[in-house]
């Protein structure tokens, strides 16, 4: 019966979570019209919204720790569920993303992607966009942020294991910025898929920046253990036994 009641509960805080989404969307659009700094306000007041509504409809609190980056730098993060996504954007400035180009056609999100100066990314072109991302800042047509990145290229469930992709380093080793290790144990209670959101405690833990300088393949080395093994331990610390969901599980 309590799981039921839970389903229930995700449900609904589903539909409202989307429902505000367009709220917000109505009030905030014509402001960005006025300056991109809106923008952020929309997207700040909105994730700010969802981990709020998360704690009080489904028992999903949410924390952030270690220290937020504010200046210039890449975020390479562990990916597990939307919630990642909510709650780094809910604190830090001016988050921006490498996103795929379909984005752009998706209502609200699209919008404000673009209005937020996310680079939209081709299918296999993201080296082409990469170099033109870098030559923006260099020319100053573009401010850098934060870049949000998932170095394994897309949401992996709690636990799973998937090949880091060699873009991060790419990022970093061309625009000399430090990169910012980020990582979660979101995907125990909010999964990639499915209605069902778990009671508990979602963590987001920044971890100290990787200054620039490091050869590629020694930064891949250091930002790969910083993001597993600290996901791992949040993980743990969730309640999840590690060992027994990686015997044998991928996530492809």
């Amino acid at each position: 019966m309590r799981t039921v009641i839970q389903w229930i509960l995700s449900l609904l805080f589903i539909i409202q979570m989307y429902l505000m989404m367009v709220l917000m969307a109505l009030y905030f659009t014509p402001l960005t019209l006025f300056g991109r700094h809106w923008a952020f306000k929309a997207v700040h007041t909105y994730c700010r919204w969802v981990r709020w509504s998360a704690d009080k409809m489904v028992g999903l609190k949410s924390e952030i720790r270690g220290e937020v980056p504010t200046g210039e730098a890449i975020i390479a993060s562990k990916h597990q569920s939307f919630f990642d996504i909510i709650m780094i954007v809910s604190v830090v400035p001016e988050p921006k993303f490498i996103m795929k180009k379909e984005i752009l056609w998706t209502p609200i999100v699209g919008y404000y992607g673009k209005a937020l100066g996310c680079i939209p990314v081709d299918r296999g072109k993201r080296g082409v966009a990469i170099k033109k991302m870098v030559a923006d800042v260099k020319s100053g047509a573009s401010a850098f942020g934060q870049l949000i990145i998932f170095p394994q290229g897309t949401r992996v469930a709690a636990g799973a294991h998937k090949k880091y992709k060699i873009g991060t380093g790419v990022l970093y080793k061309e625009t000399e910025r430090p990169c910012v290790p980020a990582a979660t144990n979101v995907g125990v209670f909010w999964p990639r898929h499915g209605i069902m959101r778990r009671p508990g405690l979602a963590v987001v833990e920044f971890m100290p920046a990787i200054t620039p300088g490091l050869e590629m393949a020694d930064f891949m080395v250091r930002m790969e253990r910083d993001v597993e093994e600290n996901s791992d331990r949040l993980m743990v610390e969730a309640g999840l036994s590690i060992k027994d969901t990686r015997d044998g599980v991928s996530d492809t």
